[in-house]
């Protein structure tokens, strides 16, 4: 246990590339396993469902086969029945001598009945037509006499007293239409070898009176039944018999079993499949001829049959497993390898060798690793040298933000004085422009969070109210905005350079109706603000390039477009097209600047 534990500390906990190839490695296996297992219960199912269902097909050749010739003795006693003279002669030969038979013939003959049939030829050329037939037996119950026909054209009449035999009782005894192993003692009394044969045995009745009067019994040759088999011996396996309803063997495959009672299949139901001392049984029973065609397969014999697709199966799953530890192993070991070497430098890094670089050419997400590694370093090497500097600037920031504390502070001071100044020495213009000025100047400078259309406009006010004092009755402005659009957020300085363009170089001085309106009106989705005055215009020529220079961000000699250009770029910026400024204007008759904003506004961002 201490062992083992031991061996799982050294190994296994701190190693977690040997712990994923285990892991994957294991996973594989089992996959591999149990999808061989499957692929085998499935290929074997099928090997077993198709060699039963060659023993079916074969079983239903030899029982169609041993029918057929039930059959063809059902027919040949129907044909007979059905001449009604050929049926006269055959009751006449069961129920007199053969002498009162012949002279019975020849009287008919002499009377002109040509077409009088002979019953003793007709069943010799049934013998002829049915190359299967080893015997035929007339067997006369009054008489207890057998008229016996071999397949070598000979008829012979047998006496069968039943003082001396016992061929009169087993006639008696099975009276009934069946098929069925010939009896030893009517073989003996013909002088039959006990061939492996099969007897069809059917009674002969009167057809005026319905009375029994003798048997039919036909012999064939259970060798022929192979021939029902030809199709399928070559994969047929076990062994097919065929059982009379004494349950004797008529048919054994095998060559061994005729003839003898098999107890273990007494009782059989035709079409069950079950197991019998490892042996799979299955049987097909034609009740009208009384005998059952019984398949016996081993489940070895079964186990041959997928025997190869399981070495192969099992061939492949090894083969498989193979490569599913070595792959793993394989590539998961290359990249614990350059895993390590990148704990090695960055150890080496860790203890002051800033120097050190990894050198690895892959391009996958350890090369990606390596590189920027290096590139940290290089960067680190950099900021290291530039530290020093970097110190110094921010003293330098720091004594920047100082005196931009105090320089507003200061300049709103020198502004107030000045006002005053002037307000006592009686120039109240001048002392309004120069409040005007100071406002304005502390509206941009002083820091404010939400910065609202209500400030841009109060700004742009300012500065429309320092040039109304300026140039007196010569300059009026009107601005116009509904109360709940003055709440919303807008961009510091969106709308003061419009206004600043049209004073410095738009506005005509030597003019009294000078006139600047500033509209906001709010749409579905945006808010356009509309700047429109009577001022000198612009040339066709020079606002083409402005647009030009507005579309596609390009310079412009003059500061007169500044103000525009940072208008219109911020909103492309903030917010995208079709966001931005739009000029309209006609030389000598004013110019429409239309901007437009994004409704509901977002706010303005701190960092932009």
């Amino acid at each position: 246990m201490m062992r083992s534990l031991s061996l799982y500390r050294k190994y296994f906990k701190d190693n977690m590339f040997l712990r994923f190839t285990l892991i994957v490695s294991c996973i594989f296996i089992a996959t591999i396993i149990a999808f061989s297992y499957l692929v085998l219960l499935l290929i074997s199912d099928s090997a077993v469902q198709r060699q039963m269902d060659i023993q079916r097909k074969s079983m239903e050749s030899i029982s169609n086969y041993v029918e057929n010739k039930y059959q063809s003795v059902q027919d040949m006693l129907r044909d007979v029945y059905r001449d009604a003279s050929l049926a006269s002669n055959t009751t006449f030969l069961l129920e007199n001598p053969l002498s009162d038979y012949i002279e019975h013939r020849l009287d008919r003959y002499l009377l002109g009945e040509q077409s009088t049939s002979n019953a003793i030829q007709y069943f010799q050329n049934k013998i002829d037509d049915d190359p299967d037939i080893r015997g035929l037996i007339l067997y006369s119950a009054n008489q207890q006499v057998m008229y016996y026909y071999d397949n070598r054209r000979q008829f012979e009449r047998i006496s069968t007293n039943a003082a001396h035999s016992f061929v009169p009782d087993s006639m008696v005894l099975g009276e009934e239409s069946v098929v069925s192993v010939p009896n030893i003692w009517v073989l003996k009394s013909i002088g039959m070898p006990t061939a492996p044969l099969f007897s069809v045995k059917i009674p002969i009745n009167n057809k005026s009176s319905l009375l029994n009067i003798g048997q039919l019994l036909v012999y064939f040759d259970s060798e022929a039944i192979w021939q029902a088999m030809n199709n399928y011996k070559q994969d047929f396996k076990g062994d097919i018999l065929v059982l009379s309803a004494q349950n004797e063997v008529i048919f054994d495959s095998s060559g061994k079993g005729y003839g003898r009672k098999l107890p273990k299949l007494q009782g059989i139901n035709a079409g069950e499949e079950f197991t019998i001392e490892g042996m799979v049984v299955t049987s097909q029973t034609q009740s009208q001829a009384g005998y059952t065609v019984v398949s016996l397969i081993s489940k070895k014999e079964l186990a041959e049959t997928y025997s190869s697709a399981r070495s192969t199966i099992v061939s492949i799953a090894l083969v498989c497993i193979l490569f599913a530890v070595l792959l793993p192993a394989m590539f998961i070991s290359n990249f614990a390898k350059r895993t390590h070497r990148i704990i090695r430098f960055t150890r080496k890094v860790k203890n002051g060798d800033l120097n050190t670089r990894i050198v690895d050419g892959k391009e996958d997400e350890l090369g990606q690793i390596a590189k920027s590694f290096n590139s940290m370093l290089d960067e680190l090497n950099q900021y290291i040298d530039q530290v020093y500097k970097a110190e110094i600037k921010q003293k330098h920031t720091e004594i920047a933000t100082l005196e931009a504390r105090v320089n507003p502070h200061f300049l709103y001071n020198t502004l107030e004085v000045i006002r005053m100044r002037a307000i006592s020495s009686g120039a109240k213009d001048v002392g309004e422009m120069i409040y005007s000025l100071s406002m304005l100047f502390k509206s941009y400078v002083r820091p404010k969070l939400k910065y609202t259309f209500k400030d841009e406009l109060e700004a742009c006010r300012l500065y429309l109210e320092l040039f109304r004092i300026r140039y007196k009755d010569r300059f009026a402005y009107t601005i116009e905005c509904s109360p709940e659009l003055e709440e919303l957020p807008v961009l510091k300085m969106s709308l003061q350079p419009v206004i600043e363009n049209y004073v410095l170089h738009g506005m005509r001085t030597g003019q009294t109706d000078n006139v600047i309106r500033i509209g906001i009106t709010a749409e579905p989705e945006n808010i356009r603000v509309t700047v429109t005055d009577n001022g000198k215009g612009i040339a066709e020529e020079r606002l083409a390039l402005l647009r030009e220079v507005l579309e596609d961000h390009g310079e412009l000699s003059g500061s007169e477009s500044f103000g525009l250009r940072s208008i219109h770029e911020r909103l492309r910026l903030m917010y995208g097209k079709p966001y931005g400024v739009e000029l309209e204007s006609e030389e000598g008759s004013g110019t429409v600047v239309t901007i437009t904003f994004p409704y509901p506004l977002k706010e303005e961002n701190a960092d932009v």
